[in-house]
């Protein structure tokens, strides 16, 4: 285990054990985990569906520039063949294949955090601004619940919904990922269970809505489990649904077909009460690289997928939900 992430997991555990609330960013390596105790409104600005650490402002009826420099199609799809020749090798049977998008807008990330509507917002100064539809994990009174988010289409298709649940290649996707988080969630508690399989959810973006399906884990945590809450995190991670399975060697295969690092983006973001857990996975991500801004987004690939099809929806992908 690499020193600083034994360090972050033990410091963790530490806090859990004293009932001190923190919050916490995991980068999708761990190469980079922050833990911030205390105030962090300077540096870093955040919501979740419960609470959050800044005052709302900002001009919501802002007209948005957004203009997006999606990679090349060829460049995409050198590394989709990557990713189906580790398919049809047996290597993995679902990867999350994701890409780097420049974007030109009018709009700072701050700004783009203050005007965002999304369950989970992230703001980290001169690195990155997130605006997250999904749920990682949420431990409330020794529960803990995962809501992975497998499955998108255009809201403004004809039965959009109806074509979303009775898609092959979405359906078996989603279901691949829901048996992937029973048996990370079956590592860390008892009696775990499928509460909600495939619910469809709406999100409103700059570029019209999307439909997103997703279903609801749980299961039981030991007594005092506080005391170990980031050997319970680390133990889930990186997320089931934006790597693939089987997870250890997909995410191998991951670093060779993308070619870039993630860093923050697919990590997770959350905050410990003292008690109690919510946290989301870092989706829906621009970063700030000096002048810069860079938006990550991907979706998952398995035999079924069309390699023009799963493009298109890396870019639909690029959006603010500010509408």
């Amino acid at each position: 285990m690499k020193k600083m992430q034994s360090h972050t997991i033990n410091r963790m555990n530490e806090l859990g054990t004293q009932g001190k609330p923190f919050v916490f960013i995991i980068d999708f390596d761990f190469e980079k985990p922050l833990i911030l105790e205390g105030e962090t409104s300077e540096t870093l600005l955040w919501k979740t569906p419960e609470s959050g650490n800044y005052v709302p402002s900002g001009n919501r009826n802002r007209p948005v520039d957004w203009n997006v420099l999606p990679i090349e199609y060829a460049k995409y799809q050198e590394a989709f063949q990557k990713v189906q020749h580790h398919i049809h090798n047996g290597d993995t049977y679902l990867l999350n294949l994701t890409m780097p998008s420049p974007v030109k807008t009018n709009l700072t990330p701050e700004e783009i955090f203050h005007n965002s509507e999304a369950p989970y917002k992230i703001w980290l100064k001169n690195q990155f601004v997130c605006f997250s539809p999904e749920i990682f994990v949420r431990i409330q009174d020794g529960i803990i619940s995962s809501f992975p988010m497998k499955g998108t289409i255009d809201a403004n298709i004809e039965n959009a919904e109806q074509q979303l649940l009775k898609n092959a290649k979405e359906v078996a996707e989603h279901h691949t990922i829901v048996d992937l988080i029973r048996n990370d969630l079956s590592i860390v508690a008892s009696d775990v269970r499928v509460d909600r399989l495939m619910y469809i959810d709406r999100i409103r973006t700059n570029q019209g809505d999307l439909l997103q399906m997703s279903s609801q884990i749980s299961g039981k945590l030991p007594e005092n489990f506080q005391r170990s809450i980031g050997s319970i995190l680390a133990r889930m991670l990186p997320a089931g649904s934006i790597c693939g399975a089987p997870k250890q060697k997909t995410v191998e295969i991951i670093g060779n077909a993308e070619g870039y690092k993630r860093g923050y983006y697919t990590g997770i973001f959350g905050i410990f009460d003292g008690k109690n857990l919510d946290s989301c996975v870092l989706i829906r991500y621009l970063e700030q690289d000096g002048d810069q801004l860079i938006f990550k987004s991907g979706g998952g690939i398995t035999f079924l997928s069309d390699c023009q099809t799963e493009y298109n929806e890396l870019i639909r992908k690029v959006y603010v939900p500010i509408g």
